[in-house]
């Protein structure tokens, strides 16, 4: 069994995050503690946006720390794998017309609070892994609906 990863050029990256709807924020708070959390997000262009109320992570962007995003996706069966992080400064979306504009992506969060904000993370590095397909872990039959012997 192969125990290489491959590592991901960053269109290849981009590409598998518009592929996937939820991700996860990280961010190290006060005393070194790092928070994860979820998001549903969207890409626009190269960069994840998603919402958020007010709570910790709309107090860690409103304070400007650096972000980690993960996103990935898994076929346990096949046993492959991809994962994605970006790094970045969030940003509170507030101009309307950027607003107006960021209503129309397919963004569609599990929980619709009111008071929500559009949050943008603006890479700074973007790299991504993924385990290679590789046989093993599956067996697939053929049945043939013709045949009446069964």
């Amino acid at each position: 069994m192969s125990t290489d990863l491959e590592t991901l050029d960053r269109a290849t990256c981009l590409d598998l995050l518009r592929r996937v709807q939820v991700g996860r924020i990280a961010w190290a708070g006060d005393g070194g503690i790092v928070d994860v959390l979820p998001v549903n997000f969207v890409m626009d262009g190269e960069t994840p946006v998603f919402m958020t109320a007010p709570g910790s992570k709309f107090d860690a962007v409103r304070a400007g720390r650096p972000l980690t995003f993960e996103a990935d996706d898994l076929e346990p069966a096949l046993r492959t794998a991809w994962s994605v992080l970006i790094t970045g400064r969030p940003e509170i979306v507030t101009d309307p017309g950027e607003l107006e504009r960021l209503r129309t992506l397919p963004l569609t969060p599990w929980i619709h609070w009111p008071d929500a904000s559009f949050v943008r993370l603006s890479p700074h590095s973007v790299s991504g892994r993924r385990i290679p397909l590789h046989p093993g872990g599956v067996t697939v039959e053929h049945v043939d609906p013709t045949d009446d012997s069964a």
